[in-house]
C-alpha cells in the first residue's frame, strides 16, 4: 500500500503562480511539526533564562531591583538585632524595678529560652513584669496598706516604700543632695510613704510633674519629675496608694526616675535610714 504524500504550497492569489511548495508524507509532516515547535519553544526557554531578556517579562525583578532586595534584607536583619537588643535591656529594666539584680549581657542572650520569659506576638516579656502588673492592680484594686502604729516618733512610724526601684544617686549634705534619685521603668506606679494630704500637685519647669504630701509628726515627702499626677491638691491619701507615675519630665531630669524627698520639721532627712527601698 503506498503511503500517502500531501504537499503544502503558497500561491499569488492574482497570477495563481506557486509561491512555495512543500511536499511530505502526513505522519513524517506532524512530526516535523512537533520537532520545531519543541526546538522553539527551547530556544525560547534558554534565551529568556539566560540572556537579559528575561528583564522584559512583566514582573520580573531588574538587577537593581535584586540589589535593592538584598540590601533590605541586610537592613531588615540589622532592625531585628537593635529590635532584640531593646528587648533585652527591657527585660534588665524590669529586673531592676522589681528590685532583682541587673543580668549581664551574655545572660541576656540566653534569656529567650528561659523559663522566666513568656513571649507573644509582639516579642518576649519577663514573666516578673507580669506578676508585677498584676500586684500593682491589686493594690489599686482594693487600696491595700501596710500596718502602722501611731507613734509620735519618726523613728516608730512605718514607711511604704515610695516606689520599686534602684538608688542611682544617694543622699548626700556635703554636695547638697538632700534627696535621693531612683532609677525605675517609666510609668512605673509612686506611692504614698504614709497617710497624709496632698498640699501641692502641680508642674514646674525645672522638676516637672511634683506632688507634695503633707504627714503627721511634721512630715512632708515630696516626689518629683513624674509623668503623670494622679492625686490632685487637697486629696487624702493612705500609705501604699499610687499618686503619680515615674517619668523624665523637667529640664533638671535625663532619666526615667523619681527624686523623692523627706522633710521633717523643716529639715530635710535621709529617706533611706527610716525606708527599705
Amino acid at each position: 500500500m503506498a503511503k500517502k504524500k500531501y504537499r503544502f504550497s503558497i500561491f499569488n492569489d492574482t497570477t495563481h503562480e506557486e509561491i512555495f511548495s512543500i511536499r511530505a508524507y502526513g505522519a513524517l509532516s506532524i512530526a516535523t511539526l512537533a520537532v520545531a515547535v519543541i526546538l522553539l519553544i527551547g530556544s525560547v526557554t534558554v534565551l529568556i533564562s539566560f540572556t537579559s531578556l528575561r528583564e522584559l517579562i512583566p514582573g520580573y525583578p531588574s538587577a537593581q531591583s535584586r540589589h535593592e532586595l538584598v540590601e533590605n534584607a541586610i537592613k531588615i536583619d540589622s532592625l531585628q538585632n537593635e529590635i532584640n537588643m531593646w528587648r533585652m535591656q527591657l527585660v534588665n529594666i524590669q529586673r531592676i524595678a522589681t528590685g532583682e539584680k541587673p543580668l549581664h549581657l551574655d545572660s541576656l542572650l540566653n534569656l529567650k529560652g528561659s523559663k522566666d520569659t513568656i513571649t507573644d506576638h509582639n516579642g518576649i516579656y519577663a514573666k516578673d513584669d507580669s506578676l508585677l502588673r498584676a500586684t500593682v492592680l491589686h493594690e489599686e484594686q482594693f487600696n491595700l496598706t501596710e500596718k502602722k502604729y501611731q507613734i509620735e516618733q519618726i523613728e516608730g512610724l512605718h514607711f511604704f516604700p515610695p516606689l520599686k526601684g534602684v538608688i542611682t544617686e544617694e543622699y548626700n549634705l556635703a554636695i547638697e543632695h538632700p534627696y535621693l534619685d531612683i532609677a525605675a521603668a517609666e510609668n512605673s506606679p509612686v506611692y504614698s510613704v504614709l497617710d497624709g494630704t496632698v498640699i501641692y500637685a502641680g508642674w514646674d519647669d525645672e522638676n516637672g510633674y511634683v506632688i507634695h504630701v503633707q504627714h503627721e509628726n511634721n512630715l512632708v515627702s515630696i516626689y518629683k519629675h513624674n509623668s503623670k499626677l494622679l492625686k490632685k491638691t487637697r486629696d487624702k491619701v493612705t500609705a501604699g496608694t499610687p499618686i503619680s507615675l515615674v517619668g523624665n519630665t523637667g529640664t533638671l531630669s535625663t532619666a526615667p526616675h523619681l527624686h523623692f524627698e523627706l522633710w521633717h520639721k523643716g529639715e530635710p532627712i535621709n529617706p533611706a535610714q527610716y525606708i527599705k527601698f
